[in-house]
């Protein structure tokens, strides 16, 4: 993970509602400069959870791996992916197809699987007209927000994830697992906790108990670290969310979130975890060019509805395993 040494630098940009900011002449080589600034990026993203780096003129996905490899950081492969992704590098991709209109509201990514990345890249290759940015929020702070009752009960219990896979929503088996071949995918959820049923029309229908709370793997601090909000049912917009129950039952929905025992989450709890979430939320609107990283683990993020072209290359690095941090749930391979 990231280094804990405490290095500001004196041009770090700080501003109440917005993630801490370092600009740089755009002459600078993204390769060479990350090499260069690769302990104290670390130490900002460690101290602050973020930082977004204007002027260093990031043009294209190999460019982000060239920052990636200066950073001195690990490329991952997305796992269990629940929408379409363009990949352009081993670890580097295109923002998650997703409508403009309707937002990413916070999460932290791939937090159902038990290998997650520690780090995460997003580079602005093209800027929106409006809107779109992509949001950040402190996830210990988040934590100490929430209800002690509710956090306690996570704690407890664990968040629960629903999945059923078919051909005509959502992430295909293919995209998911990597195979459409039934007994890699039967190896794979095994390895990996996923309790999973065939279903009579060929589609799979999965479920996985994870911990809604963890300890960061360098600090130790508690961290409020899941998707519970962002892949529930009532964060979907009303319309869609009354077609797919329609369309597919209340439980053949492509994602949703539960307690870890089972029981529904009512819609007063996301409504109350994403207005928590907003409380904490940080942002600054994109420019064509800016670089912004963030500590997986630290630091959720979203991304806002926008109008107009808007191109976020993501690339996923330093992976960590749920092991390491400390979960409060016990995850039992098969």
């Amino acid at each position: 993970m990231l280094s804990s040494l405490p290095i500001l630098l004196p041009d770090l940009e700080r501003e109440v509602g917005k993630p801490p900011m370092l600009r740089v002449g755009s002459t600078v080589d993204p390769r060479s400069w990350a090499a260069e600034q690769r302990e104290t990026l670390r130490a900002i993203v460690t101290g602050h959870g973020s930082v977004l780096i204007r002027g260093l003129e990031v043009h294209d996905a190999a460019e982000v791996g060239a920052v990636l490899e200066g950073l001195g950081l690990a490329p991952m492969a997305e796992k269990e992916a629940f929408a379409l992704r363009q990949t352009y590098f081993d670890g580097i991709y295109s923002s998650v197809k997703w409508p403009p209109n309707q937002p990413m509201c916070m999460h932290h990514e791939l937090s159902y699987t038990l290998e997650f990345p520690g780090l995460m890249l997003f580079a602005c290759l093209a800027a929106p007209a409006e809107g779109g940015a992509t949001a950040v929020a402190d996830s210990a702070a988040v934590l100490d927000a929430l209800p002690a009752a509710l956090t306690d009960r996570f704690g407890r219990e664990g968040w629960l994830l629903t999945r059923s896979y078919n051909d005509e929503i959502g992430a295909s088996l293919d995209q998911a697992f990597g195979t459409e071949d039934r007994e890699a995918i039967e190896r794979y959820c095994r390895a990996n906790a996923i309790e999973f049923a065939w279903q009579s029309d060929g589609g799979l229908h999965t479920r996985q108990r994870r911990s809604a709370v963890v300890r960061h793997p360098s600090s130790g601090r508690q961290c409020w670290f899941n998707q519970i909000a962002f892949l529930n049912e009532w964060t979907m917009a009303p319309e869609v969310r009354e077609y797919l129950i329609d369309e597919y039952g209340p439980d053949g929905l492509p994602f949703n979130t539960r307690y870890g025992n089972g029981d529904p989450i009512t819609e007063d709890v996301v409504q109350l975890l994403n207005e928590v979430y907003e409380a904490n939320t940080a942002r600054r609107p994109w420019q064509a060019g800016d670089l912004l990283i963030v500590d997986n683990v630290r630091t959720a993020h979203s991304r806002e509805p926008f109008k107009g072209t808007r191109d976020v290359v993501v690339a996923l690095a330093d992976p960590i395993r749920l092991a390491a941090c400390s979960p409060s749930v016990e995850v039992t391979l098969s």
